[in-house]
């Protein structure tokens, strides 16, 4: 692999030297075109070939997996947290409960999902966009923060920040606890 990277800057410090010594020479100039094609076309071939990754099997390119509750489990397999200390059950819940959203960022380790800005479709005048950090390792109502931001649109077609409805942000929370609870039922827990 090192061979592949190393061969096209060897080719092309080559030249380079060859350009310098030999630039007066009248064989050197007719030659100098079909190696300079040739250095271009050795780094494009060596830059191609790093893009191949193997057989790829298509069937698993399609097949949904739940990492969340699967794989990014403790080391117990029995526990409800993520490796990064938060609680599987609240963070799938508010994956699940937050998906109508586009997603901006989500961080299992940390417990952080942010959403980007979403326009209900029966209001163009307004927009939303949450964050959401669940902060515990048991499944708890004080275990979730979630902060809901609401943005109107002026005459001029500029955003402006205005508070949502108060109890907005305690709905969602409440919606994804019930679903927290919910995976959790499902996956054998009490």
């Amino acid at each position: 692999m090192i061979g592949l990277g190393t061969a096209p800057v060897g080719l092309f410090m080559s030249y380079l030297s060859l350009n310098l010594v030999h630039r007066s020479t009248g064989m050197w100039c007719a030659l100098r075109r079909p190696l300079v094609v040739s250095c271009m076309a050795a780094v494009a071939v060596a830059g191609l070939a790093g893009c191949s990754g193997g057989a790829r099997d298509p069937s698993s390119l399609t097949l949904p997996r739940n990492h969340l509750l699967g794989v990014d489990r403790g080391a117990q397999g029995g526990n409800d947290q993520l490796r990064g200390g938060v609680n599987a059950y609240l963070w799938r819940g508010a994956i699940d409960t937050l998906s109508f959203m586009p997603m901006a960022s989500a961080d299992a380790q940390g417990g952080v999902i942010l959403t980007d800005w979403y326009q209900p479709p029966g209001a163009q005048d307004e927009r939303f966009k949450i964050a959401t950090y669940i902060l515990d390792r048991r499944l708890r109502s004080d275990a979730i923060r979630l902060t809901v931001f609401r943005q109107t649109r002026l005459n001029k077609g500029e955003w402006q920040d205005t508070p949502p409805v108060a109890s907005t942000a305690a709905d969602i929370t409440a919606r994804i606890l019930e679903r927290a609870r919910q995976l959790r039922a499902e996956n054998g827990g009490k």
